[in-house]
């Protein structure tokens, strides 16, 4: 286990670094730059900016600066907010996104596994048909749809909620909600395929002949191989949902990471840019790592070679 750990940390590891150089250069090919979109700025003033942020130096040597500092866990100062670092931009915004996709998370839990349970042992009935319904609905219908609906609805006709700012748990509910409904039909039909199969093994029908009840059955024997793919798909999920989802905040108007990214990329704002990218990719390798080695601890069938 030792070694099957230390093997996926290194690949981890690897992999952070090429997202690093990727979005790096990527970001350097775009023309223009941080501060070209500035109005009537004299050009001795916008080279005493790049010179200060030192992007007249040769890009191998911005590349390998800014690795250093990556490694001393520094990602340097944003270059549209005076006087603000990247970190301090990320640790007051990443709370916020992580306020709601965790109550996305656990209502995406909550709703998906019972709904893909009910809708396997009731298969062709009309519990079935109609989470099935649902659950394609919550697959196909995009997410700003789903916001602006919700907004238009909640906001404007009824009035029961406000948008455009942000107050802490009472207004997270909305956005929350939004998020969940994507990875609650997705976990949903990923349960209901897996007990579909499960329920014809013939270790169940051991289990059914044995005695034991409906309800042990299901959640003893069958819910623990069903939800393999769900754990799986975690890992992803719980990453980009914690580090909340680009299009809603900026529909609800809430100051997450997100809507820091966003206006980042509108700003050329390099930095934010690598920053957000590289704390994204560090939750996603992290989770994905987790995930792998919590499948092996739950599933002896997985070999670690």
């Amino acid at each position: 286990m030792s070694k099957y750990i230390f093997r996926r940390v290194v690949s981890s590891l690897l992999t952070l670094l090429v997202v690093i150089t990727l979005t790096f250069f990527m970001m350097r090919a775009i023309p223009g730059g941080p501060f070209t979109d500035e109005k009537a700025i004299p050009s001795f003033v916008l080279e005493k900016m790049n010179e200060h942020y030192g992007l007249n130096d040769p890009l191998y040597i911005q590349y390998f600066r800014y690795l250093w500092n990556v490694l001393k866990l520094d990602l340097g100062a944003s270059y549209r907010y005076e006087g603000m670092t990247v970190n301090e931009l990320i640790a007051g915004s990443f709370p916020v996104s992580f306020t709601i996709g965790a109550i996305a998370l656990v209502l995406s839990l909550l709703a998906g596994i019972p709904a893909g349970i009910i809708s396997a042992l009731r298969r062709g009935k009309w519990q079935d048909r109609l989470a099935m319904i649902f659950a394609t609905l919550g697959v196909t219908v995009p997410g700003f749809v789903v916001a602006a609906a919700f907004v238009y609805i909640f906001a404007w006709r009824l009035g029961v909620v406000t948008v455009g700012f942000w107050e802490g748990i009472s207004t997270a509910w909305l956005p929350a909600v939004t998020l969940a409904l994507y990875p609650a039909a997705f976990i949903s039909r990923l349960v209901r395929s897996g007990m579909l199969e499960i329920l014809q093994q013939d270790y169940i029908r051991t289990a059914y002949a044995k005695g034991l009840s409906e309800r042990a059955v299901i959640y003893i024997h069958a819910l623990k191989n069903a939800i393999i793919p769900v754990i799986t798909y975690l890992a992803p999920l719980t990453a980009g949902i914690l580090t909340g989802s680009f299009v809603v905040e900026q529909v609800f108007g809430v100051p997450g990471l997100g809507t820091f990214f966003v206006t980042s990329i509108t700003n050329r704002d390099y930095t934010t840019i690598m920053g957000v990218t590289i704390f994204y990719s560090a939750l996603l390798v992290a989770f994905n790592l987790t995930a792998d080695i919590f499948l092996v601890v739950i599933d002896p069938r997985i070999k670690l070679r």
